[in-house]
């Protein structure tokens, strides 16, 4: 029952909520990059070597079945190389974005703080100072 007791506090404090929604932003973040790949950056490439990134492939072995007809085993680095383009886009936005968040916690921590109000000794002090004056 502890256990359960606990959980219920983790969830409540907000973790489990940032969590969640750091998921799904992150599940939504990566199809605009693979969209973003796929549709602009894979083809811009193809533009280079004359053909589509996802088709470059590598033909391990030629085999043919029983059934007569010719199958073929590919290594397929042109997916694996999107797929890595991919995540290089998204490692590189997520520094930026965690760069981006630590700046800003640097610039509220360098506020100057409020100086500490006076003890009770030093505004007797002071008070009797002032009264010394007169």
């Amino acid at each position: 029952m502890g256990m359960l007791k606990e959980f219920k506090e983790f969830a409540m404090k907000g973790n489990l909520i940032d969590i969640a929604v750091g998921f799904v932003m992150g599940a939504a973040f990566k199809e605009v990059v693979t969209t973003f790949t796929g549709g602009i950056v894979s083809p811009l490439i193809g533009l280079i070597f004359n053909t589509d990134m996802k088709q470059w492939k590598l033909l391990l072995k030629e085999t043919t079945g029983p059934d007569g007809k010719v199958k073929q085993i590919f290594l397929e680095y042109g997916t694996f190389l999107t797929a890595l383009t991919d995540f290089i886009i998204i490692a590189f936005v997520m520094f930026l974005f965690v760069k981006a968040v630590n700046s800003m916690k640097k610039k509220k921590e360098e506020a100057p703080a409020a100086p500490p109000e006076p003890s009770n000794e030093e505004k007797l002090l002071t008070e009797i100072r002032d009264l010394l004056k007169k």
